[in-house]
């Protein structure tokens, strides 16, 4: 029998040490048992997505973040493919463009959230701003922020002053209707070598591969070090962080999936609408004329 999972055993309550946390979990099951699991529990989300589309009061907004490799694109894929393709929006964060570059750093993540009713998908998100901008500060000149004139003006207090404007975000978000999660597919450097590996051997995902994957492999602690800190930062009790071993992409998918049933669940008052007093007192006439045509 599966092992059975809850949300809080991933969930980020208080600080972390990110080379503490595994980036393997045995749900004690064969991949077809996973795999079954995973086919039923997105069938139950995509129900449930259906009453919120109907409800229309709340978003939910799916946050993914890890490390080149980490196994994004793939989740999205398995996860949802099950929705209604209206009840679901996914955006995957490039280089900002120069149109972006023109306005605040959270614009572009403004624009694509979703709608009430709608499950929207951030592929890499708002945290790339305190990741990779991080680990590359010369990326913050380009946005042209006022007080910022060279990489001396970019210190500790920017860096905290940042998570906090993106604390203030995703607290307006949640605050009008925005159920926001965010997971960090957590993978070991020694999988991602795997699977930089498997791009490179395998004709048809080679496209895939960039030099540049290597570049940033060789900053390897520097990214965990800033994922540490935005994490511990930002996970807070309406916007929490839930870190996923990653190692193994059939396990993290379930786990990802399970966690979204589970938590809205908890969000009872999202049903159907009922239908009019006057469609009900004259259903039957309405099936008899159509049925007479």
């Amino acid at each position: 029998m599966m092992k059975d999972i809850k949300s809080n055993q991933f969930k980020v309550n208080q600080p972390i040490k990110i080379k503490e946390v595994n980036t393997t979990f045995s749900l004690n099951a064969e991949e077809k048992t996973i795999k079954k699991e995973l086919k039923n529990t997105r069938k139950a989300l995509a129900t449930w997505q259906d009453k919120l589309y109907a409800h229309g009061k709340y978003s939910v907004l799916v946050c993914l973040q890890g490390m080149d490799t980490s196994g994004k694109d793939s989740l999205i894929r398995e996860v949802f493919q099950g929705f209604n393709s209206r009840g679901v929006v996914v955006h995957s964060f490039k280089t900002p463009s120069k149109k972006e570059l023109r306005h605040n750093y959270l614009w572009r993540h403004y624009i694509a959230l979703p709608e009430r009713g709608k499950f929207g998908v951030f592929n890499r998100t708002h945290y790339e701003n305190v990741l990779v901008t991080r680990v590359h500060p010369e990326y913050i000149l380009g946005e042209n922020i006022p007080h910022i004139q060279s990489l001396e003006d970019i210190d500790e207090v920017f860096w905290e002053t940042r998570m906090e404007e993106i604390k203030n975000f995703e607290k307006t978000l949640v605050q009008n209707g925005t159920i926001i999660f965010k997971f960090f597919l957590h993978i070991s450097k020694e999988e991602q070598k795997s699977r930089l590996l498997r791009r490179l051997q395998k004709p048809e995902k080679t496209w895939k591969f960039s030099p540049g994957d290597l570049e940033e492999r060789k900053l390897w602690e520097e990214y965990q070090n800033c994922y540490e800190k935005a994490i511990n930062k930002t996970s807070t009790e309406k916007a929490p962080w839930y870190i996923i071993p990653s190692d193994d992409k059939d396990t993290a998918r379930y786990l990802v999936a399970k966690i979204l049933h589970e938590k809205l669940q908890e969000y009872a008052d999202v049903q159907e609408p009922t239908v009019e007093p006057e469609v009900l007192e004259h259903l039957q006439h309405y099936i008899n004329e159509l049925s007479n045509e």
